[in-house]
């Protein structure tokens, strides 16, 4: 972890100053423009003007409000496990903002996710209907009564416990869904990415099929773009994210959804 300390480095030479920045992004995936002026001590103008020059030289790829490793969340998918010991308490306050967002009787859908197995986990016991592809989320509420629960089947993938493939997709075009709520892997601009093409196409038929469709995303997610584009932010009702996002990147995203914070 690269840490800073803002009364050394308040006179750094410019090389050294670009060359903490490339290091800090690359490692971390994506950097904020405050966070250069918090972590540098240097002004908004600086930190824009060096994000150019790095972008210029293709160190990395500037986004709105800051900058994003030109290889972050390219290289590998995350593994389960990983992603269950990341933003833990913010997930959990999304998770439980969105279930009070269901009613009794409803059927939903629920996809992929840590954030949406939280989700799951305030679900037990409700008089709801809930129809997943996610192993997970199925076996968190298959036995609490009478929650109802059913699990599409199709080609398992073990790295996020999830089912994908034709078998999914038949089954999920053929259902109709009162609310649907999904995660992801990044929010870039308009564009909602995950890893997998296969798990993209189930949760796009499912969102389809849905009256109406909440997306749940920590502000890790955002400004950052993964392999697959498979729907857009404005088809959404609501997003919902934690409260630590930042007040220019909430702005930027408001344009697009209705957003709501917890």
């Amino acid at each position: 972890m690269v840490s800073f300390n803002i009364e050394e480095d308040i006179n750094m030479l410019k090389k050294e100053r670009l060359v903490k920045i490339a290091q800090k992004v690359n490692q971390n995936g994506i950097i904020t423009i405050q966070e250069i002026m918090d972590e540098l001590g240097v002004s908004d103008m600086t930190a824009r003007r060096d994000l150019d020059e790095l972008e210029k030289s293709g160190k990395l790829l500037r986004v709105h409000g800051g900058a994003q490793s030109l290889s972050f969340s390219m290289d590998h998918e995350l593994s389960h496990i990983e992603k269950s010991s990341v933003q833990i308490e913010e997930k959990k306050r999304i998770a439980h903002k969105a279930a009070t967002l269901i009613s009794e009787g409803e059927s939903v859908f629920l996809g992929p996710g840590t954030t949406i197995q939280f989700l799951a986990e305030q679900l037990t016991g409700r008089n709801i209907r809930v129809i997943t592809n996610s192993l997970a989320v199925f076996n968190i509420l298959v036995n609490h009564a009478p929650t109802e629960v059913i699990l599409t089947g199709g080609d398992y993938r073990g790295n996020t416990n999830t089912f994908v493939g034709p078998i999914t997709n038949l089954v999920l075009g053929k259902l109709k869904y009162n609310k649907a709520f999904i995660s992801c892997n990044g929010i870039y601009n308009s564009s909602i990415t995950t890893y997998s093409l296969e798990e993209g196409e189930s949760q796009q038929i499912a969102l389809d099929n849905s009256k109406n469709k909440y997306l749940l995303a920590d502000n890790k997610k955002f400004n950052r773009a993964d392999f697959y584009i498979y729907y857009d932010l404005f088809n959404f009702d609501t997003l919902i994210t934690d409260n630590t996002i930042d007040e220019e990147v909430l702005a930027h995203y408001k344009q697009y959804v209705q957003i709501e914070k917890v």
